[in-house]
C-alpha cells in the first residue's frame, strides 16, 4: 500500500511538472484599417491568439466562448484556445470585420 501511494505521488507530480512548464505558442493579429489582419489563422490546441489594436479608436474580439470587451489603441487582447474547431468572431463596434481561428 505505502509503495503504490509513493508511486502515485511520484507520477503525480511528473505529471504536474509537464503540464506547468508546456507552453504553447502565441500567434499575432493586427486590428488595423478596421480588419484583422490576417483575419485567418490555423493553430493547435494550447495556442494562445494575441490581438493588437493599431487604430485610433476602440474595436472588440468577439467569439463562441471568448469576448475581449473594449481594445483601446495600442492594447491587446489574449485568448488561448484549449478545444479543437473553427472559430468565427467579429468586432461588435464593427460588425463588418470578422476573422477565424481554426484549432486543430
Amino acid at each position: 500500500m505505502r509503495t503504490e501511494l509513493i508511486l502515485l505521488m511520484v507520477l503525480f507530480s511528473i505529471f504536474l511538472a509537464i503540464g506547468c512548464t508546456s507552453k504553447g505558442e502565441t500567434y499575432y493579429v493586427k486590428i488595423e484599417n478596421s480588419q484583422f489582419y490576417p483575419n485567418s489563422i490555423t493553430i493547435s490546441s494550447g495556442n494562445t491568439v494575441r490581438w493588437t489594436n493599431l487604430d485610433p479608436t476602440n474595436h472588440t474580439v468577439v467569439g463562441t466562448g471568448f469576448s475581449s470587451g473594449n481594445i483601446t489603441s495600442q492594447d491587446s487582447y489574449d485568448h488561448t484556445f484549449t478545444k479543437a474547431g473553427t472559430y468565427n468572431y467579429y468586432c461588435s463596434i464593427e460588425p463588418s470585420m470578422k476573422g477565424i481561428i481554426i484549432v486543430k
